[in-house]
């Protein structure tokens, strides 16, 4: 059976209906997901539980039968395993002791520490319907850096910012060893199971000028290339939310078969200038979602017309959020079929 996104990536035609994934379509919308974390206990022992981790990755795609499912991970899983105390505060978020040197950082116990994640992707690719592509990910350097840096999440990556600064040598120090670390990550989720790779670069918009070259372009280019290297042909989606004007750049320069864009941006400006040959993802408003109905409808034909005749992944700009109805986002998957 030919699996919709892969067959997107495979064929330069388009195809009669979007195939659809939404991020976060596993979480904390869901009431299903809460008994699951709550039997799991803490967030990082769901994500070190392949069986629950596994049910939660399966649970919106029995209720959705979406295209693809994301394999139900965190991206601070990376500084976890190369040393890094990581725990969640409920209500809260992340919280990490902070680090300004790559000197405590190890990657002797990585593929040790991530076992679990690797037996999910495992479980995931034998009890998934036959058509559902399967995609795994990782967050980039410079977003996994700002809350390595910080300790936590931060308004303005400010701690991060200030490190380039005042020590280059320790900061780009610290991205190599995320980048070696990473390159590493996707390789085994690949050889696991995983179809597509996505790379979450989520504050990659606080980059600007030469910093977003830098810090951004190339450490995502340098993950590609290592994987590449290894013989590994994989479709990867890019996702530099907050890149503006950068996206068109991102996508030529770092070699991605997919750019995700966010809803901060015209969609059209960016379907614009970019190559048929890089397919587009995303671009819905997550809170379209919450508001349902026509809003949520006008907003699907926008994106559906701005892309036609082009490779087109339909997908938000940013997770689902927490308050999310459930059945508007049956509504969603429906509209957007029946359409085709």
């Amino acid at each position: 059976m030919q699996k919709t996104i892969l067959s997107v990536f495979n064929n330069i035609e388009c195809p009669k209906s979007p195939p659809i994934w939404l991020m976060r379509q596993a979480g904390r919308y869901l009431p299903e997901y809460k008994k699951v974390r709550k039997q799991a206990g803490s967030f990082l022992d769901l994500c070190y539980s392949p069986e629950l981790a596994c049910e939660v990755t399966l649970q919106p795609i029995r209720k959705y039968a979406f295209d693809a499912s994301i394999l139900f991970a965190d991206i601070l899983l990376i500084p976890d395993a190369l040393g890094q105390k990581v725990w969640f505060v409920e209500g809260e978020g992340p919280r990490l002791e902070p680090v300004s040197s790559p000197d405590t950082l190890s990657l002797d116990n990585l593929s040790h520490q991530m076992q679990p994640v690797y037996e999910t992707v495992s479980l995931l690719k034998q009890r998934l319907p036959e058509e559902t592509t399967l995609i795994g990910f990782a967050g980039s350097p410079w977003t996994v850096a700002t809350y390595m840096i910080a300790g936590r999440g931060t308004p303005d990556q400010g701690p991060a910012h200030a490190l380039k600064q005042n020590d280059i040598i320790a900061f780009q120090g610290l991205l190599d060893v995320i980048v070696e670390a990473t390159i590493d990550y996707l390789a085994s989720q690949v050889e696991h199971g995983a179809e597509v790779l996505q790379l979450f670069d989520s504050w990659a918009g606080s980059l600007i000028g030469e910093d977003f070259d830098r810090f951004c372009i190339a450490p995502n280019k340098s993950i590609i290339d290592g994987l590449r290297a290894r013989g590994i042909t994989t479709p990867i989606i890019g996702f530099p939310r907050g890149a503006k004007d950068r996206y068109i750049d991102f996508a030529i320069e770092t070699g991605v078969q997919a750019i995700s864009i966010d809803q901060d941006i015209r969609l059209s400006s960016v379907i614009a200038d970019l190559p048929d040959t890089v397919v587009s993802q995303g671009n819905l408003d997550p809170l379209c979602l919450i508001d349902g109905g026509q809003n949520m409808f006008s907003q699907i034909d926008d994106i559906i017309e701005v892309t036609k005749g082009r490779r087109h992944i339909f997908n938000l700009g940013h997770g689902i959020k927490q308050y999310t109805p459930p059945h508007h986002i049956s509504e969603l998957v429906d509209y957007i079929r029946n359409k085709g």
